[in-house]
């Protein structure tokens, strides 16, 4: 069984979009949730002398055995400078990925890892 679910938001002045989606799958004993999220925020500026934020990393993996149980997060931001009709546009961005994997019967050889 696998249950997808897809949204794509964008603001009434796009400068702002959110795309996210999800699946959920039952697979050889192993129950699968994966997250993705994509964000984005567009904003004109006046010079390159802007102040970008700094980019920034972040990931986390944990592992149960007792549980039967595995997640990894992953969590980026960042920023670029972009052109568009001579105009100067700064770009932020956040991306994150989340994996969840947790036994659905007793066999741990079915347990994948990641």
């Amino acid at each position: 069984m696998r249950d997808l679910l897809y949204k794509n938001l964008t603001s009434a002045d796009r400068s702002r979009k959110v795309i996210a989606s999800s699946e959920i799958a039952d697979k050889e004993g192993v129950h699968s949730v994966v997250r993705r999220h994509f964000t984005y925020l567009v904003k004109q500026v006046e010079s390159a002398d802007v102040v970008k934020p700094q980019p920034y990393l972040y990931v986390l993996k944990e592992r149960n055995t007792k549980q039967k149980r595995e997640h990894f997060f992953c969590k980026i931001k960042g920023s670029i400078l972009a052109v568009n009709n001579k105009k100067l546009f700064l770009v932020l961005f956040v991306h994150t990925l989340s994996i969840e994997l947790t036994a659905s019967d007793n066999k741990l050889s079915s347990f994948s890892s990641l």
